[in-house]
Formats: C-alpha cells, sequence, structure tokens
C-alpha cells in the first residue's frame, strides 16, 4: 500500500463496469478491472456454448459455472409470499438469476438491446440541473457504442426498380437532415446489434400468417391505424421514434453478431490483446471492502479465489487469499443493485443506524444507500396450440452431447444461422397501458413454449413442450420505487437481504402497475381470440384469472422481475436520499463513484441493459474529464 499499483480500480465487468475500464484503459490510463467470478468460456465446450449460443440465454442461467443465484422477497408478508408457485421454501424466496462471470449478467441475459425514451433521461437532467443527461444527447452515446447489422451503412449502394444505382449518403446530401439519415444508429462501435433471421418463419408460415394477422386486427382495435406503421416495421431504436412515441409490432434488435451473442466481454478481450499494459482483468477476486484515507478512496480490499460468495451454487471454497490494491485516481464501484449497495455499506458508506446495528465504522452517512430499489413487472399468458410448432422441430434447446450426433438445429447455428442464432422471440408490441400515457409503456412478446417466470428447472421447460405459446407482458416505467436491499450481516462472503415490497407492500397507492399489466392481460387475451385457428385454450392463468378480481390476485401473486436498479440514486444536491451527484460521484467522499444500473433514480425504458451500456460510455467521458 506505499505506492499506488493502478490509475482506476473498476470492479464489476458487466455492463456498467466493462465498457468504462475498456475506454479508460484505451485513453492510456492503467486500470484493474476485478469481478469476482471467472469466465464461463473457459469451463469447456459447454461453457462457452452456454455463453455463444442466444437460444441458450434461459439455460446459461442455471448453469452453475456462471450463475450466482439470490432469492429475494417480493413481500415480507410471508403469506402473501408463499401464494407465488415461484417460491422457493428452502431458501424462504424467490429465485432471482445473477451471473459472476466476465461479463457479468451480459453473459447470460435475452441480448435485448432497446435504448430508453428521452423522458427518461431527461428527468435526471430536470432533477439535477446537468443539461448533459438530456435525452438527445445521451442518444449519442448508443450511436458511439453500436455497430448496426440491421440499418444500410454509410456508402451502402441501393437499386431502384430500374436497376439504377443510389447511395444513401446521395439521398440526403441535398436536404437540412442529410447527417441524421442513420436516425440514431451507430456502426463503429464495440456492440454489434442484429435481427432475428425472418426465414426462421418459413418454418411455420401458417402460425407466423396467423400470428401477424391477429396483431394488426387487435392493434387496429386498440391503437388505431393512424399510429401504426407494420408496413415498415417499427425500429425502437430509430430516434425518430423519440418524437412520436409510436406504437406498434416491433422486430427486436439482439446484441447478435454471425449467431453469437457479444457483449463487454468481447470488448474487454480486444482492450486487453490491444493495450496489455494499460488493462488487468483480475478474475476470482471477491471485492469485500472500499479502503478509505479519511473521506477518500485509495483503494480495495479482496479475496482471491473462486466460489467464495454464498450466491454461487457451486460449494463454497475454503476462504480466500485476503489482498489489497490501491488506485492512485479513482475506485469505481460497478457490481450491479444489489451488491454496489452492499459493497458501500460494508466499506462504511451508508445509513449510519444500519451501519452501526453490524458494526461497521462510519466513513459517509448516506441514508439512500440501499434504498429506492425498482424492478419491472412481468406475467406471462401461456396457451395451448391445436398443434406442436413446426419451427421447433430437431432442437432439444441443449448443447452437444459427446458421441452423439449433433442436432440440425446446432449445425445450424454453427453455420450462423437458424432458431439458435436468435434468443427465441418470435414477435414484440409496443404500446401504451391507456391512452393517457404520454410513452408507450407495455413491450409484449411471444415467445414459444412455456414461461411462467424464474424458477429453478424453468429453462427446460423449451424442451418439453413443443405446442405451447407464452405472451410475455413487461410493465415498463413502474411507479414503485419502495424496495431495498440491506446487509444480512457485515461479513462480505453473504448475499443481502433484497426486498421489493411489490403491488400492496408498495408506495404505489394508485396501483397504477397493477392496471397495467391487467391491460397488457385483456390486449393479450384479444389477440387470442383472433388467433382461433391456432391456439385451442389458455393454460395460464386460465382459470387463475377467468374474473377481473382473480386476475389482479393472480398478478399480485405471480409477478416477477429481472431489471433490479435503482439502488443508489442519482439525485438533486438538496435531496437527502441522493446517493450520487450527476458525475457518478459517491457524496460525502472523494475518489468513488458507483456506475451500474443503481444509478438511475427512476428504472429506464424496457430494458435496462442498454441504458446502463450508455450511461457507462457517458461516465467514460466525465472520468477522462476530470482526470485533466
Amino acid at each position: 500500500m506505499t505506492s499506488a499499483d493502478f490509475d482506476y480500480i473498476v470492479v464489476g465487468s458487466g455492463a456498467g463496469g466493462g465498457p468504462l475500464a475498456a475506454n479508460l484503459a484505451r485513453a492510456g490510463f492503467k486500470v484493474l478491472l476485478m469481478d469476482a467470478g471467472g469466465d464461463s468460456c473457459d469451463a469447456g465446450d459447454t461453457g462457452r456454448y452456454m455463453y455463444e449460443v442466444p437460444i441458450f440465454h434461459g439455460l446459461s442461467t442455471e448453469y452453475k459455472e456462471c450463475a450466482w443465484n439470490y432469492f429475494v422477497r417480493h413481500y415480507t408478508d410471508t403469506a402473501k409470499q408463499k401464494r407465488d408457485t415461484k417460491f422457493v421454501a428452502e431458501h424462504d424466496g424467490i429465485w432471482y438469476p445473477r451471473a459472476g462471470t466476465l461479463g457479468g449478467c451480459t453473459a447470460h441475459n435475452a441480448m435485448i438491446t432497446v435504448v430508453p425514451q428521452d423522458q427518461d433521461w431527461d428527468y435526471i437532467a430536470q432533477i439535477t440541473g446537468d443539461a448533459t443527461w438530456a435525452g438527445q444527447k445521451m442518444r449519442a452515446y448508443f450511436e458511439r457504442l453500436e455497430n448496426c447489422q440491421y440499418v444500410a451503412r454509410p456508402g451502402t449502394l441501393t437499386y431502384d426498380a430500374e436497376g439504377v444505382v443510389s447511395s444513401i449518403s446521395e439521398l440526403f446530401r441535398h436536404r437540412e437532415d442529410w447527417r441524421d439519415w442513420h436516425h440514431g444508429h451507430g456502426f463503429k462501435g464495440w456492440l454489434t446489434t442484429s435481427e432475428a433471421d425472418p426465414v426462421l418463419a418459413l418454418k411455420d408460415p401458417e402460425v407466423i400468417a396467423l400470428l401477424l394477422n391477429g396483431v394488426w386486427e387487435v392493434l387496429r382495435d386498440h391503437v388505431g391505424d393512424p399510429l401504426l406503421r407494420l408496413e415498415t416495421r417499427l425500429d425502437p431504436n430509430d430516434s425518430r421514434n423519440a418524437k412520436n412515441s409510436p406504437e406498434g409490432l416491433s422486430f427486436t434488435p439482439l446484441a447478435v453478431t454471425n449467431g453469437k451473442r457479444n457483449g463487454p466481454r468481447e470488448y474487454l478481450l480486444r482492450t486487453k490483446k490491444e493495450y496489455p499494459n494499460q488493462l488487468t482483468i483480475q478474475l476470482g477476486a471477491l471485492t469485500t471492502r472500499i479502503l478509505f484515507e479519511g473521506k477518500r478512496a485509495i483503494g480495495v480490499e479482496f479475496l482471491e479465489g473462486r466460489h467464495l460468495y454464498k450466491a454461487d451454487p457451486l460449494p463454497q471454497a475454503p476462504s480466500g487469499l485476503p489482498r489489497q490494491v490501491r488506485a492512485a485516481r479513482e475506485v469505481i464501484i460497478a457490481a450491479g443493485a444489489f451488491n454496489s449497495p452492499q459493497l458501500l455499506m460494508l466499506s462504511g458508506v451508508g445509513p449510519r443506524a444500519h451501519l452501526q446495528k453490524f458494526d461497521i465504522p462510519l466513513v459517509a452517512d448516506l441514508p439512500g444507500v440501499g434504498q429506492n430499489l425498482q424492478d419491472r413487472y412481468e406475467v406471462g399468458v401461456i396457451s395451448k396450440l391445436r398443434r406442436p410448432l413446426e419451427l421447433l422441430e430437431g432442437a432439444s434447446f441443449a448443447p452437444p452431447v459427446v458421441n452423439k450426433p449433433v442436432e440440425s438445429a446446432f449445425a445450424e447455428w454453427e453455420r450462423g444461422k437458424g432458431l439458435y442464432a436468435s434468443n427465441g422471440t418470435l414477435i414484440g408490441i409496443i404500446k401504451r397501458s391507456s391512452k393517457d400515457k404520454i410513452e408507450p409503456d407495455l413491450y409484449i412478446f411471444g415467445l414459444p413454449g412455456t414461461f411462467k417466470g424464474y424458477q429453478p428447472g424453468y429453462s427446460a421447460s423449451f424442451e418439453r413442450y413443443r405446442d405451447r405459446f407464452t405472451w410475455a407482458i413487461l410493465k415498463a416505467h413502474t411507479n414503485n420505487t419502495a424496495g431495498r436491499v440491506t446487509l444480512r450481516s457485515n461479513s462480505p462472503l453473504d448475499t443481502p437481504q433484497v426486498e421489493f415490497h411489490y403491488f400492496t407492500e408498495g408506495n404505489d397507492e394508485k396501483q397504477a402497475d397493477l392496471d397495467a399489466v391487467m391491460n397488457g392481460v385483456a390486449f393479450v387475451r384479444d389477440m387470442n381470440k383472433h388467433l382461433g385457428a391456432l391456439i385451442a385454450d389458455e393454460e395460464w392463468p386460465g382459470e387463475l384469472g377467468d374474473t377481473p378480481e382473480k386476475l389482479r390476485q393472480f398478478i399480485q401473486n405471480e409477478a416477477w422481475g429481472h431489471h433490479a436498479s435503482c439502488t443508489n440514486k442519482i439525485g438533486a444536491d438538496d435531496d437527502p436520499m441522493a446517493v450520487l451527484d450527476s458525475r457518478f460521484c459517491v457524496r460525502n467522499t472523494q475518489g468513488l463513484r458507483v456506475v451500474d444500473a443503481s444509478v438511475f433514480p427512476k428504472i429506464p425504458g424496457y430494458f435496462i441493459v442498454s441504458a446502463v451500456y450508455m450511461i457507462s460510455e457517458k461516465a467514460s467521458d466525465v472520468v477522462l474529464a476530470d482526470a485533466k
């Protein structure tokens, strides 16, 4: 500890920490990136397939080499909690899968890459007075990080009906908006985005035709033709949608390149190869405490070793080797909505009374640490089909078995094509839950198979049921902010206590979130009525939700989420619950920032990973500016 080993220490290699560490290293600084997990791709072919094959994203959440299992409470009231069929009595909670591996949760997510609406960024600009957070400016960060494969690139040649070559650049050269022909997409970034191969639909043309016709009819009834753009399909990442917030059919963008998952892991490994003296990646390093001199963060203490944290499903290893490392400039925490507040509190940054309970010396009294926990609400409506889906023929949804023939679906994936090269989502719909909403707040997507939410063993249902179809209803922009993350003990090996306080336990007094999910279920059921030639009957919720009263109870019992966020919120200087300022700095400390899903004051967009990528890019600029 007599001298600094690195300029910056970044704790956590996921959507926030991974790109940030790579960017700082590429800017010429010496960076240590730390992660408690390993690299799942190092666990033989199976580990590599779990990471690379998009359709295996469900399996990967249960793959023990990279899984971290949290068991959370939707309700503090035990009687309410036990009504959830996903309740795991052994762990007294609901399974909440996270990933302990290089790339964090981007190594097992569904790869959906949809930017937030401008209003999410404008809100941060408004409460902080920092205009750099305005939506229009934040969109530039997505353009910077994206390498879009589904929109024509600069210089791409197109042909008209007579075979005459025209260039997109030429098309806009003489117009005022020629510089924005790409409408918010980028083509040189580190994250490749694509769309699922539409040829997949040809394996089940009847089913796809029925789905599209049913969606069209119901959207026309609920939304009206003037707002629909189904003839060109809705790209949720097109910047023009920030202005008119359309509703309609969406082909969901995915972080997939040549049929394989890509994300911060690849960016980090490229950076390590290109800048070996600037970036050090330390895996198997469980950070236990931030080290302070007075109020200044000067480094971290960590345990070196694998399988130390109690969220790890593999047998817990003997205590790791304790080590310390020092940063000359800053310590940046990017451990996620559960672990970042936990690490701050273990280090003496958090609510005074809570830290005193565990005999943790106080560094900074910040009552907002661990508070304001938010998530989406999701439910599934599952139908039994009149016949199995041909799309799923020849697919086991599992990696190859040694000494057994390779199935046709996997062979297709090896060529970068087919069902396994997508996340399984066949169709997406963006919709307002009520007409008075400024922005659409429902994202509804259809997928083959049965999905009731996350519960141990759920991923095998894709193989068991070939005649089921699920509409998953996601409620964005939730109102409930009553969740919290607190310490169980002062041991850094323990997982924190996570309580979401769903619905009636929360602070959404008007139950607007519940009403919105009810609206989503009604919309899906209306679609299913138009799909009578395809759907035999509703299996879930079925009789459990066949009256409005029973449906409301069903949603309260069975809803789930997987976008935990907002536990170290950015806020105004006069907000006593604000943990961070607008430059990601932890208040009442020096040399300490947080850059991950915990920083948002309100949960942004539909799928949080894109928002975290964008703040990682913004934080890179902020840190580099302050370094000058």
